[in-house]
């Protein structure tokens, strides 16, 4: 019996269910189609998913295809980043990847045939009176005075327009549809600009280039594709991909349109986080506050995480705004059964043991994940100096409070019991050293003879054997949960949160984690779980990013009904 789980059904599977049914297709061919014009992030993550997923499961392709139609935008560097970013996440195009600049040759000779035929013409007007011309959703457009040039003479500006003879915006190419159609997009669409823009790839070679609905389609149709799927933005754009197709009359793939993913606290447009990264207000595409895969990785986001965040949310209809907490619960529930647990102080507070023997060093025996037996133990150094952190301790706690503070005993973690017996401040009256006792009875954190317990069990650190790092603690990038929705008026950047990223220095780890490498996921006792920096960590100067702490914050959202809404 096959006991492999069979993929949730959503719209798009019935409807390749169905092509593949009525025998429209016989195979499944997908496509992943980012534009180099920056770095992808977890909207995209979601596509990326959703179409080499499809291929895996119907046993079919998905290709990795550029959509790189804008020069003035686009780069090698996004290019490669975004071929890292899809492997990263476990998927592999094989031999398939593609440019849209591959196809500038065929998108050419194409536009000549249109011309040819009837259906394509060399425009004069200006940008702004294409935009007139066009009319609005309620006023029909009207016909450009150059809409009924003859086929010789449009043959031979478009044929100028491609030897440069123009300058930029002189002219373009449109497409000869319907002024007057309910759709705008079908009102005579651009099909090719002037611009003298150096292409990432193609160099020169061009000084003409193809609108993105011009080459997207016939990209799709020359790459074999059985099913385009786009985010619902694209719905509109439909019939002038079908329209496109069927006057060329070659492979028509399918366009299939679902809901774009939009992410609470933070924003998932390319333009406005182009402008968070150039504007300095992050350290780039890969911030750790940034949405972007490369920043989700960096912060130490798991791909299996995002796989089963993508698998939670599904594939719908309806936009909406899928909650944070969502894919942090998903972060977590994966770190918890693959991170080693350690300890480490963040805000560390010494703690003098005065009954401990000086120069002592014992070690004891701790776990590395309860959840994964396999990980086995590790060992931990314990001696007369120790930290802990500082919030464990207050002088004058209220009711509530169990941990330590003067003349109360506590448990450390896998070590003794310890009283605290004095409390050392400084001139401006800082407590700076606690002076404690230890209860040898209590080795190992065993409850003594005479059974008497305590409230807390704390986290330390052997000071003598303690190594330094740099914790970084993050926040949302935002303060609202829809910053995109901010009143008219209102700057977006306004709503971005100032407390999104606190710097601790001078944390104190247990010695285990000195040999640590980047990008490894641990999690910190009773803290959260936490990253090695892919990029600041170096040998002696140990960087760790808070990746998500312990709390499940979307028990508290679904219980107040709050979720996806």
């Amino acid at each position: 019996m096959d006991e492999t789980p069979k993929p949730k059904s959503n719209f798009v599977r019935d409807i390749i269910d169905e092509h593949l049914r009525n025998g429209r297709f016989t195979k499944v061919h997908t496509r992943f189609p980012p534009e180099p014009n920056g770095y992808l992030h977890i909207g995209h993550a979601k596509s990326i998913h959703l179409n080499f997923g499809l291929a895996r499961d119907y046993k079919g392709l998905c290709n990795l295809r550029m959509d790189d139609t804008n020069p003035e935008t686009e780069d090698m560097e996004y290019a490669n980043a975004i071929k890292e970013d899809v492997r990263w996440l476990g998927f592999d195009w094989e031999d398939r990847d593609y440019y849209a600049s591959d196809y500038y040759g065929k998108l050419y000779e194409w536009a000549v045939s249109l011309v040819k035929k009837g259906v394509a013409y060399v425009c004069d007007l200006s940008v702004d009176q294409v935009r007139e011309y066009r009319g609005t959703v309620t006023k029909a457009g009207k016909d450009s005075p150059f809409r009924n040039r003859s086929v010789e003479e449009n043959l031979d500006l478009f044929a100028r327009m491609r030897a440069g003879e123009f300058p930029d915006g002189a002219k373009t190419l449109r497409a000869k549809i319907d002024m007057a159609n309910p759709n705008m997009l079908l009102r005579d669409p651009l099909m090719y600009r002037i611009r003298r823009e150096h292409h990432y790839r193609t160099g020169d070679a061009w000084c003409i280039y193809p609108t993105y609905d011009w080459a997207h389609g016939q990209s799709d149709s020359i790459e074999g594709v059985t099913h385009s799927i786009c985010t619902l933005e694209f719905e509109v754009h439909r019939p002038l991909y079908d329209w496109f197709l069927d006057q060329l009359g070659v492979h028509h793939p399918q366009q299939i349109e679902f809901a774009r993913l939009n992410l609470s606290h933070t924003v998932l447009s390319k333009r406005r986080l182009l402008e968070l990264v150039e504007s300095g207000l992050v350290s780039g595409w890969d911030d750790p506050r940034m949405p972007t895969i490369s920043g989700f990785r960096r912060r130490g986001f798991t791909p299996e995480a995002i796989a089963n965040f993508a698998d939670i949310i599904g594939v719908a209809k309806d936009n909406s705004i899928v909650d944070m907490p969502l894919l942090e619960m998903c972060v977590r529930e994966n770190l918890n059964k693959s991170a080693p647990r350690v300890m480490a102080v963040l805000r560390p507070l010494k703690v003098v043991i005065t009954n401990y023997p000086e120069g002592k060093v014992e070690e004891f025996d701790a776990v590395n994940n309860p959840e994964d037996e396999s990980a086995g133990m590790r060992k931990v150094p314990f001696s007369r100096e120790v930290w802990i952190e500082r919030d464990d301790f207050m002088e004058n706690p209220p009711s509530k409070f169990y941990r330590l503070s003067p003349g109360r005993e506590v448990r450390l973690r896998y070590a003794y019991f310890i009283k605290c017996e004095e409390v050392v401040k400084d001139a401006a009256g800082n407590v700076i050293e606690l002076r404690c006792t230890y209860d040898p009875a209590t080795r190992g954190g065993d409850t003594p003879p005479d059974g008497r317990k305590v409230k807390a069990t704390l986290h330390w650190v052997s000071a003598g054997q303690a190594i330094d790092a740099e914790v970084r603690l993050y926040d949302t990038l935002f303060t609202v949960r829809d910053p995109s929705s901010v009143a008219e008026g209102v700057d977006w950047k306004a709503t971005l949160n100032p407390k999104s990223l606190e710097v601790v220095k001078g944390a104190k780890l247990e010695p285990s984690l000195a040999g640590v490498v980047p990008e490894s996921r641990w999690q910190f006792e009773r803290l959260g779980y936490f990253c090695v920096d892919r990029r600041d960590s170096k040998a002696g100067a140990i960087v760790f990013n808070r990746t998500v702490t312990l709390r499940d914050e979307w028990a508290r959202l679904i219980s107040s009904g709050r979720e996806n809404k």
